[in-house]
């Protein structure tokens, strides 16, 4: 027997790894062959013409809709939080109304964000826009020492969201830091109304609109990214020409082409496949990281690792996540064709079992109290993380289904 050491077999197993994906890559094409043709050449079987039924309303209606209307109040919260930067030096009555109302738009947009994490995949990965603009906790060390910086914060102050983009780490871009600036908590912590204008100083409010105009770039760079630059607003496309932020790629596109060049899926189940994961990988994530992580962790870190504490939108968040998978695996819109008609045509069964978990899920969320940070441990988060965790399960039942017919 040879006792191989460690390097060599690490070698083996790349070549075994890189055979077996080999292999795998081979059978998928030959089985797109299949499934992409019936009798005639480029007549597509019936599970393909179901599954491209199911993905074209998912790009058009849920995909690219919930980017756009996330880019448009993305757009109105960098026009509030500057218009309340400009007025701050002197009308601290009309900064005042501009905070209050970056506070709605950070909102509506934070809540089309959350609709849209059950398509993490394409854009939001591949430009890393998910943790640019969703990594919390606020790091709250390194804001004070920015803040009492003032040589960067003149530079934010010239650059603005550019500058912020290129030279801020992630614990100070995004949602949160903007959340953080928007709203206070009282001090018993259970309830959040604006931020009051006269808690805030100039340098917070020119790191605030700066971030904003950050998180609006990234807001309209993956709705251009899946509905294509010609597709959004004149507005959009110089705010992304400007900023030298034009997608690379149509994700929208390369899902509604499936099996065509240029296409990322070798057909339309591949595309079909893709939808589910996502939706698989935000329920793990809310059940095990967004509320788990608080909820069973023990450190001071788990403890703290509250989402949307400032706002007291955890809750809102979570319930809006399930709700982001519901879209996509059932369709947005009353008629839209799904992957769930697929499913249910082969399994009524497993179909029926995803759709009652997704409700349910909601559902247990939706009776967890706010403040999450006070009620992360209950007995009632814990119902909603089992809740959440058979979202899915089932979902990865689907998904066999949808391989094995």
């Amino acid at each position: 027997m040879y006792n191989f050491n460690s390097t060599t077999k690490m070698k083996s197993i790349l070549k075994t790894s890189a055979f077996i994906a080999m292999s795998a890559i081979m059978a998928t094409s030959m089985t797109s062959c299949d499934e992409n043709n019936g009798e005639n050449p480029g007549e597509l079987s019936a599970k393909e013409q179901t599954l491209k039924d199911a993905v074209t309303p998912y790009v058009n209606n849920t995909v690219i809709t919930t980017y756009k209307s996330m880019a448009d109040a993305a757009i109105k919260l960098m026009n509030a939080c500057n218009e309340a930067k400009d007025k701050f030096d002197g009308d601290k009555s009309g900064a005042q109304e501009k905070i209050t109302e970056a506070g709605n738009y950070w909102k509506e947009s934070r809540k089309y964000w959350e609709l849209s994490e059950a398509f993490l995949f394409g854009a939001a990965a591949d430009y890393n826009i998910d943790p640019h603009i969703d990594s919390w906790p606020l790091d709250k060390v390194a804001l004070e020492q920015l803040l009492n910086n003032q040589g960067m914060m003149n530079a934010i102050g010239e650059g603005g969201g550019a500058y912020v983009s290129a030279n801020l780490g992630y614990g100070l871009l995004g949602f949160h830091a903007i959340e953080y600036m928007l709203f206070q908590l009282n001090a018993s912590g259970d309830k959040s109304s604006a931020r009051d204008v006269n808690s805030l100083n100039k340098n917070q409010m020119i790191y605030m609109a700066a971030v904003a105009e950050d998180l609006c770039f990234q807001c309209v760079r993956l709705e251009a990214s899946w509905a294509g630059m010609d597709n959004v607003s004149s507005e959009k496309q110089t705010i992304l020409t400007d900023n030298e932020l034009e997608p690379t790629f149509n994700y929208g596109e390369s899902m509604l082409n499936a099996g065509q060049g240029g296409s990322k899926y070798v057909n339309y189940t591949d595309a079909a496949q893709e939808i589910l994961q996502g939706c698989i990988d935000i329920a793990d994530e809310v059940a095990e990281q967004k509320m788990g992580r608080p909820a069973n962790g023990s450190s001071e870190e788990d403890k703290n690792y509250i989402e949307s504490p400032y706002s007291l939108n955890s809750i809102v968040d979570f319930a809006d996540n399930i709700r982001s998978i519901k879209n996509a695996y059932e369709g947005s819109n009353d008629g839209d064709k799904s992957v769930s008609d697929f499913i249910a045509s082969v399994n009524a069964e497993k179909d029926k079992a995803v759709k009652d978990a997704i409700a349910a899920a909601i559902t247990s969320i939706e009776k967890i109290p706010e403040p999450f940070a006070k009620n992360a441990t209950s007995q009632t988060t814990k119902d909603a993380i089992a809740a959440v965790a058979k979202v899915s399960n089932t979902l990865s039942e689907a998904a066999n289904v949808l391989n094995e017919n």
